[in-house]
């Protein structure tokens, strides 16, 4: 009998140094739809997704910009989606967190391979000449994944200074697990570094690299020029439930194309994106057996976690309880992980 399970898509900041030659692992099985892709990417005169897997080293500047990782991460996740197997694992729904909207719409049947290349290289690329913004990363829970009111407070006063002082704008960007994620300019951004105590040895607060301010109102520039280059016509009813950065689900038989363009290109990008209800909603709704994280890499594991112990998920109650849980019997199977990936392939 088929385990049923939850895809869950990545966002950007996935693909790091540890996952070069990723793609290169998956070749054999992908190579076709690979070779689509390189060929797009070369078309218009930009690296492939082959030649940025196959470098020799990584570099910021190669690898993390929109318009490069976003096609990557995109190709990485869909390799590991057709790497599971029919014959395991019955995909009951797709969720995916920031960028990785972009990918379920792809993976779940909304846009076929050149529409999904068409968006998720679109929007990757429509700040080429400048980020707007940027980001910053808070966590609001303690060491043992916990919600912690002190922390939650002091990110609570910090924004609401940095937002009462001119010149700086700030918003809540993605509810992530345990972590708020916070969009700004860069002299709001400046202000809640300084003003954030340091948390967990000192590793945060700290801003992500080549992130512009996602899903805050910074954007909306962004989404009206979304809006005048992709039409309707890329977009069609999902084959699978997809469940969005609101907590909706978008169904098979019920979803107007209009309607999903609306959202993807509108609220998606210049509103808060809750990936933490995302998640939750995939728990309540499909009660899955299991949630599969694709790749790159594994980085989303610990929010997901996080999640499930918001939830009280199997009577998970604290990281030692999930790492328990996920040494003795893997409830997240992240793709990226060569122990988990064996469970579903």
């Amino acid at each position: 009998m088929r385990k049923t399970a939850v895809v869950i898509c990545p966002g950007r900041g996935t693909y790091t140094k540890t996952e070069l030659g990723y793609l290169n692992r998956h070749r054999p099985r992908v190579d076709n739809f690979l070779s689509r892709l390189d060929s797009r990417l070369a078309a218009l005169g930009e690296p492939t997704v082959s030649a940025l897997d196959g470098a020799k080293t990584f570099s910021l500047k190669t690898h993390t910009p929109g318009e490069y990782a976003s096609t990557l991460i995109y190709a990485c996740s869909a390799a590991d989606f057709m790497a599971i197997s029919q014959d395991k694992i019955e995909i009951v729904a797709v969720t995916g967190n920031s960028m990785g909207w972009y990918t379920t719409l792809a993976l779940g049947g909304s846009l076929d391979e050149a529409g999904a290349f068409s968006l998720i290289h679109g929007m990757g690329s429509m700040m080429r000449g400048g980020i707007i913004g940027g980001q910053l990363i808070y966590p609001v829970v303690d060491e043992d994944w916990r919600y912690a009111p002190e922390r939650a407070a002091s990110l609570a006063k910090a924004l609401a200074d940095v937002q009462a002082t001119p010149g700086c704008e700030a918003h809540p960007s993605i509810h992530f697990g345990g972590y708020a994620i916070i969009g700004g300019n860069e002299p709001a951004l400046q202000l809640l570094m300084k003003a954030l105590p340091p948390v967990d040895d000192n590793k945060y607060p700290f801003v992500l690299v080549n992130h512009a301010a996602f899903h805050t109102p910074l954007l909306n520039g962004i989404s009206e020029r979304a809006f005048a280059t992709f039409g309707t016509d890329i977009f069609q009813a999902p084959k699978l439930p997809l469940i969005d950065g609101r907590g909706h689900i978008w169904q098979p038989y019920s979803t107007d194309p209009r309607e999903l363009r609306a959202y993807t290109l509108g609220h998606q990008v210049y509103a808060t994106y809750d990936f933490s209800r995302a998640v939750s909603v995939a728990l309540k709704e499909f009660a899955p057996d299991y949630l599969i994280l694709l790749g790159p890499g594994a980085t989303s594991g610990g929010a997901i976690g996080q999640i499930l112990i918001e939830n009280r998920w199997l009577g998970l109650e604290n990281k030692g309880d999930f790492t328990r849980r996920q040494a003795a019997e893997p409830f997240l199977v992240a793709m990226g992980r060569p122990d988990q990936a064996p469970l579903v392939v």
